[in-house]
């Protein structure tokens, strides 16, 4: 066994399993990858000049019930499709699947609230018909465009995305806070929603900003500002409990409608600050601690097992295709 090497420039390792991808995708391995284009506003909640890191403020208390939701999605088989003037489309065979916990804060206690399985065959053939596998059905959702094959998992989002607003629709109540596991999208429009990015792939702030972000304490955010990507809205980065690391470890960045104003997006910022921590994953039970909220963990992994058997699921499809050839 040899000596250690010699130290060079500092280096960290980052807290997640790197089957997982990273925290942050570096550029440099210092941060978010490539500057975003995004024009940023962030003279919202105090002049950018003035930027500090933020603590929680006295008399703001987290609410008494949280839902966290949360989606899942699984390739189960690539399939072609046979076109009756002799050509063929690319197609995907997918599972998803949608939850949501609740977390009553006041009794302490966590439980799934409501769950629902989707599947379906995204492909651009304009002939194909919903595939039968056993007691399966995999409907058809078709894209648009050429239907490349490498595209076709990103069609999965939006009726994922919808069953997630579905599933948390069912249980909401008057008074709880609902932190979507992910950016809104398209959710922008729920109330009392946060979305909650875990791993960060663009850098929206300059370089004297991003300092103040990455000098955050656990427990800080960083004051409120504005993105102006083509979904918008309020946003601010947080560090959740972590021991001393990376720049950016335990950060995550959440966000807010951009409809509310400027003091009720404070105001969510400030109840985001003394509730998502409390949810904070360690190393030792979760490879992507701290960032992959325990409720949400425990949900995914039941969410996957609701997708059913990939092995099953690719024997039935293979069966059913060789039928339709039949």
């Amino acid at each position: 066994m040899t000596g250690p090497s010699p130290v060079g420039a500092r280096f960290f390792v980052d807290a997640w399993d790197p089957a997982y991808g990273a925290s942050f995708e570096a550029a440099g391995g210092s941060g978010p990858a490539a500057p975003s284009s995004a024009q940023v506003d962030a003279d919202v909640e105090l002049p950018a000049t003035d930027w500090r890191a933020i603590g929680p403020r006295a008399g703001v208390r987290a609410p008494d019930v949280v839902l966290l939701v949360d989606g899942v999605r699984r390739i189960d088989a690539s399939v072609w499709t046979a076109e009756e003037d002799g050509g063929s489309f690319p197609g995907i065979a997918a599972s998803y699947a949608a939850g949501v916990v609740r977390c009553d804060l006041d009794r302490g206690a966590a439980e799934m609230a409501g769950s629902r399985v989707g599947r379906g065959l995204f492909t651009a053939s304009p002939s194909a018909q919903d595939v039968v596998a056993g007691t399966v059905r995999y409907p058809v959702h078709r894209v648009s465009g050429t239907g490349e094959l490498s595209k076709l998992p990103a069609a999965v989002q939006a009726p994922l995305t919808a069953l997630e607003v579905a599933v948390s629709d069912a249980v909401r109540t008057d008074g709880d806070l609902l932190v979507v596991d992910g950016p809104l999208r398209s959710r922008r429009n729920l109330p009392r929603t946060l979305g909650y990015i875990k791993t960060q792939h663009s850098q929206y702030l300059d370089a004297r900003l991003t300092a103040v972000v990455t000098g955050l304490a656990p427990g800080e955010r960083c004051p409120v500002f504005r993105l102006g990507t083509a979904w918008g809205g309020w946003s601010w980065y947080l560090r959740l409990p972590v021991r001393a690391g990376a720049p950016w470890a335990g950060i995550v960045r959440v966000e807010c409608s951009a409809d509310l104003t400027v003091p009720e997006a404070i105001a969510l910022a400030d109840l985001s600050l003394v509730t998502l921590p409390r949810f904070a994953s360690t190393p030792y039970k979760d490879p992507r601690a701290p960032q992959n909220l325990v409720p949400i963990a425990g949900l995914e992994r039941r969410l996957r097992g609701m997708l059913g058997d990939a092995r099953l699921l690719h024997r039935v499809l293979t069966a059913a295709a060789r039928g339709m050839r039949r």
